[in-house]
């Protein structure tokens, strides 16, 4: 989410250790001196623990005058059968309250009196299972919840993050067009069906990700939001999920019974497990950042003021742009951040977690996030937006923000610079790209290239969106061209070229995504764009309709050349380590760019990856992009070169014809990949 216009909200579990500790929080302004001296609470009994001596109940509210738990037969409606009295304990800053039998198939939730007034009820923020619509929280047995061979199952080994394919999709685009062949439409057991196609006879679903050959995917929110009813489901109401409402509990619906606790559960860890049997990691998206409603929040309505960040007068900070902000520097909000992210990669094997407007939250806490995660998962992958979208008390030095991911370890960040320098400006339709015709660019695409690692050659200066190396590593930083957010790059290339055939649309986008695919870093792609998907010019498409949003599989067939291209892409990429650096010094070492006047020779960039470069079988790649709207020339060293590809095509290693070097032509809107074995 760049400017999105939706709100998150956390749910979390929270860490073994049962000690007790008083942390004084680190103020940011005056409004944070009152939080000073709450106490705060690790254990891992927050909010609900069953066992053998039945049902616990304990809630974090250091300062309600009262706090009681209500009691349901039902997820949704009737009234409480039992109401339960909570205990306070001023150490630990916790109500408890407990019955001695287990209370599986039941509903609860809490109601807390603060300030002389008793607030709405809330599940509270722990819940890690819930009744349709989320407004209770329910009591199941996880245990039964395991797919067959869950306690086998787990994602694929990552060395470096430079390593992963990731392939950004949202349940209902990828499943609901009737062309899909799928029959769960929009559900998590959609990415659990083989052997589906579309009416051409195109695989689709998991088969067509298993064919494509991305390695991660990164599915956008299913925890349980805010902005659809459960309940009238045939509405086909839509929504991307960035306006949590419990951030531990999967939304209802993508399961088949929102109605029933267990099966949403059940059904997104059967997703899981397919994909990991595919060979393919599942990285979740989180928005920890906000929360979807402000007072009345599920944070609001357990601990009234912790959780988000004010100004001195009492105003809501909005670093998010949809009305507050979370506050990440407190000791039990960074641990429920903490915590959430274990929570999920223990009991639904998650693989990875992309955050949402990362930037919100300090470093600190992203770097004890990634540090708990190794510790599950050594694949563990993490990035996020490296920015805000609004100001904020948290000083901008304890930001997570691009320019201080080199304060982080084990965290990357998307790379605006290579976006926008290869499209045009995401917020101007008809801007144009490097890729796209528009000079002046080229420095900018190089500092994409390199991963905005510190490079002899590129020149930081003269950057768009940069002006220094930002990026201790390549490993540090996403390579993208477009995502969710904003127009798609189908749409783009419609707007910005427009009066130009489609063909050159279609090398346009063939040379955005082999930019893209050919950088250092972690090369990201959205849903769809290997079949050249748009959506209909719509540019926030949140709450777009399924004919918006939903990817026409029949382009399969229609565009068949643009998918082998990206596919073709993807394996050079996996086959050959030279794309794949895991050092700056190795990028400084092994990339060398070609110099060429771009004041003279605009939109044209050629660099070399030499010497074997990380262990790679070819000892030499030559890579030239021609972003101009006219055929250019460029001379290569002599040499026995063999085309790997040129003019939007790919051609087998083995029959590469060679080249001798000398003058060569590229096309317009063009790759040319070569290399010296």
């Amino acid at each position: 989410m760049k400017l999105n216009l939706f709100t998150a909200s956390m749910s979390i579990f929270v860490a073994a250790s049962l000690s007790v500790t008083t942390v004084p929080v680190i103020a940011q302004s005056n409004y944070d001196s009152q939080f000073v001296d709450y106490p705060t609470y690790p254990g891992d009994d927050l909010e609900l623990k069953v066992d053998a001596a039945g049902t616990h109940f304990r809630l974090w509210s250091p300062k309600a005058q009262d706090v009681v738990v209500n009691l349901y037969d039902n997820g949704h409606t009737g009234s409480a059968f039992s109401t339960l009295p909570m205990k306070f304990d001023a150490a630990t800053g916790t109500w408890t309250a407990s019955v001695p039998e287990k209370l599986y198939g039941k509903y609860y939730t809490f109601k807390v009196k603060h300030d002389g007034k008793w607030l709405a009820e809330t599940p509270g923020v722990w819940a890690k299972a819930v009744g349709v619509n989320g407004k209770r929280a329910a009591i199941i047995d996880f245990s039964k919840t395991n797919p067959e061979g869950w306690s086998a199952d787990k994602g694929p080994e990552v060395k470096n993050f430079s390593d992963v394919i990731v392939y950004e999709m949202h349940h209902r685009d990828m499943s609901m067009h009737p062309s899909s062949g799928i029959a769960n439409k929009g559900k998590f057991l959609a990415l659990t069906e083989t052997g589906t196609t579309t009416p051409e006879g195109e695989k689709t679903g998991i088969d067509h990700l298993k064919e494509l050959g991305v390695t991660h995917v990164h599915i956008l929110p299913s925890y349980d939001y805010n902005s659809v009813d459960e309940t009238n489901l045939q509405n086909n109401t839509y929504n991307w999920g960035y306006d949590p409402q419990n951030y531990n509990a999967p939304e209802g619906s993508y399961s088949t019974n929102p109605s029933d606790p267990s099966t949403r559960v059940r059904e997104m860890k059967e997703m899981v497990k397919a994909l990991h049997d595919a060979g393919i990691g599942v990285v979740m998206d989180v928005v920890y950042n906000h929360t979807a409603e402000n007072d009345g929040s599920n944070f609001e309505l357990t601990v009234p003021g912790y959780y988000h960040r004010h100004w001195d007068d009492g105003r809501y900070s909005d670093a998010s742009g949809c009305g507050n902000e979370t506050a990440s520097e407190r000791k039990q909000m960074r641990d429920y951040i903490i915590n959430s992210v274990k929570y999920w990669a223990k009991e639904y094997h998650i693989d990875g977690f992309r955050f949402d407007l990362m930037a919100i939250h300090d470093t600190e806490t992203m770097n004890e996030v990634a540090e708990e995660l190794k510790k599950i998962n050594p694949s563990m992958f993490v990035y996020g937006e490296g920015w805000t979208a609004g100001d904020s008390p948290l000083a901008k030095d304890r930001r997570a923000l691009k320019e201080n991911v080199s304060k982080m370890t084990d965290i990357a960040v998307f790379s605006d610079d290579l976006r926008d320098a290869i499209k045009g400006h995401y917020t101007d339709a008809a801007d144009r790209g490097f890729a796209t015709g528009k000079p002046g660019l080229e420095e900018t695409v190089k500092i994409g290239i390199v991963a905005a690692t510190d490079h002899p050659q590129v020149n930081f200066a003269k950057g768009n969106n940069s002006k220094f190396p930002y990026a201790k590593s390549p490993e540090m930083i996403v390579n993208y061209v477009s995502c969710h957010d904003d127009l798609c790059l189908t749409d783009k290339l419609r707007k910005s070229m427009s009066g130009e055939p489609e063909k050159n649309k279609l090398d346009a986008a063939k040379l955005a995504q082999t930019i893209v695919f050919t950088s250092q870093g972690t090369p990201f792609m959205f849903a769809g764009e290997e079949v050249f998907r748009d959506k209909k010019g719509v540019h926030n498409s949140y709450k777009s309709s399924d004919s918006i949003n939903a990817i026409d599989w029949s382009n399969k067939a229609r565009y068949r050349e643009h998918f082998d291209y990206y596919k073709d892409l993807i394996k050079l990429r996996k086959e050959h380590p030279a794309f794949r650096m895991a050092s700056a010094a190795d990028i400084a070492r092994h990339l060398v760019f070609d110099k060429i006047d771009s004041e003279k020779t605009p939109n044209l960039i050629s660099y070399s990856l030499k010497d074997h470069a990380n262990g790679d079988a070819w000892k030499e790649i030559k890579v030239i992009f021609n972003g101009a709207s006219k055929p250019q020339t460029v001379n290569v060293k002599k040499g026995k070169w063999g085309v790997v590809a040129k003019d939007g095509k790919f051609t087998e290693p083995d029959n590469a014809p060679l080249f001798p070097g000398g003058k060569i032509e590229l096309a317009p809107y063009s790759a040319l990949i070569l290399r010296i074995q």
